[in-house]
Parts: C-alpha cells; structure tokens; sequence
C-alpha cells in the first residue's frame, strides 16, 4: 500500500473512499457555490469525504469557440468562496507554470492534466508550492510509466502526490479503461478513478455547420466503471457532476447528472463494504 496522507477531513491513501466532484468548469459564482453545496449536502448525508473540483480555465476545448472559463483572477475568486462559504477543499487544474503559484494560493490540491503528465517543469512547480499533486494519467501513458511522473514529485521535495486512471485512447474519438492499471499505479501512490472523462468520446463531433466541434460521451456507464474500480481497489473517485449536464458549458456529454449521485455512492459504498466483510477472517 501507498503511503497516506492527510488534507483537512480525507485520508489519502489509506483504504477509505474520497470523492472529488464539481461541474468541469466553472461557470458562474452562483453556479459553482450551488453544485459545491448539493454535492457537499449528499456526501455529508452518507459521511463520504468530497473535495470540490472546477476549473478556471480548460486550455485544452477541441475548438477555439468553446467556453473555457472565468479565467485566473476570477477563477480563483470563486473557488476562495467556496471554500470559505461550503468548508471544503477546493482542487483545480493548472496548465502553465506561470500560473502556479497564484493557484496554490487558493487551490488544495493542484491538478495536473491528462495532456501534460509528462511536463517535468509543471510537475516541479506544482511539487514545489507544497500543495497536493494530483496527476491525471494521460490517455497515450502506461500506467507503469506514471512512476517517473510521481518521482518528479519526490524530486522536488514533495510526497503528497496521487495519480488519476481517466482511460487510454482505443483507436480514434474513443477509451478503454485497463482496470489492471488501477493495481499497478498503487504500488507508487494513492489512486483515484475519473468515471467520467473514462466515458469520454474525445473530439467526437466534428463542428461541421454552425455548432463548435465537441467531445461526446457514454453517461449511462458511469456507475458501472465507478464500482469496477472501487472493487479493484482505488482510493477515490472523481466525477464531474451537473445538475443540467445538456446545458452543461463543457464536458456535459459524460458528465453525471447531480441528482443521481446519491444512488452512485451508496452503491459504491456497498462494493468497498461487501470486500471489506469478505476479508475479515472470522
């Protein structure tokens, strides 16, 4: 087992479960405060630990006239009142190291992203601000290879790092998730399963006639990743979750829709309880 951690109310690998979930950006004042309420409301209700997620700016939309966020300042001007105002940590991505350290000020845990996992000076500044690292395996990685990404932490003087299983790319506009992989990356830090962009069909409409070209999804395959993973062992699990996912500004396509979140933790609830009873000797 990994070594653990602590941030604020979570363990971090440890063997308990911990969610990170938020809409993938944020959209507005009020709407970030709303999601970051809801979902606080129903982890509280199952005593699950939750650590908000939104971004301030997604670089990386498959088309220059897609919405990629309030920016920086703004940004970060939200997330503060989310924390201040729910009174839970906040993590978000960054994808330049100029803008690193301006986000740890605020930010939790600092996320790298998928495309940039192997972007050794990222990677270093975020180790360096002594925040948690998360870094989200990139969909061209093997999961054995993520090691080197989690060593350019412990290089830098930080070992609160954990890495994110969000599926590897199968030919074009589609992923597979190797569960096998969630077993290999635990053996050099704590692992979270990303259910959602897993679902992802990346750049999968081509924005032919007046609408931006955009990444589909498979929602309706949430949950059954989610317990798969919770039954391979992870230790969190990250979902991007909206109250209106067709209305959604960015990634609505395989984002889960925040009324059935409930339903989702409960039952992967039960998975980590049922093997947890199998193993208990009598």
């Amino acid at each position: 087992m990994p070594a653990s951690f602590q941030l604020d109310n979570v363990r971090i690998g440890a063997g308990g479960l911990f969610l990170i979930a938020g809409p993938c950006v944020i959209e507005s004042e009020e709407h970030a405060l709303f999601m970051a309420e809801v979902i606080k409301g129903v982890t509280r209700s199952l005593n699950f630990p939750f650590i908000f997620k939104a971004s301030y700016d997604k670089a990386n939309r498959t088309s220059m006239r897609s919405f990629r966020g309030p920016g920086l300042a703004e940004g970060l001007r939200i997330l503060q009142k989310v924390k201040d105002e729910v009174h839970v940590p906040v993590l978000t991505d960054v994808h330049e190291t100029a803008d690193v350290a301006k986000v740890a000020e605020v930010a939790d845990i600092l996320q790298i992203p998928a495309f940039l996992c192997r972007q050794t000076d990222l990677i270093v500044a975020a180790a360096m601000t002594e925040r948690v690292v998360n870094i989200k395996k990139g969909q061209f990685v093997s999961p054995w290879d993520m090691k080197h990404a989690v060593e350019k932490c412990h290089a830098a003087g930080n070992d609160r790092v954990f890495v994110t299983e969000r599926g590897s790319s199968f030919g074009y506009n589609n992923l597979v998730v190797d569960m096998r992989s969630l077993a290999i990356m635990r053996k050099f830090a704590p692992v979270v399963f990303d259910a959602t962009h897993s679902v992802q069909l990346p750049s999968a409409s081509t924005g032919e006639g007046e609408g931006a070209a955009v990444s589909g999804g498979q929602p309706e395959f949430i949950p059954l990743l989610a317990r798969a993973a919770v039954a391979a062992g992870v230790d969190g699990v990250f979902l991007e979750v909206h109250n209106n996912p067709k209305q959604a500004k960015s990634d609505g396509a395989n984002a889960l829709e925040s009324t059935k979140l409930r339903d989702v933790l409960k039952e992967l609830l039960a998975v980590q309880a049922s093997l947890t009873a199998a193993h208990v000797k009598p």
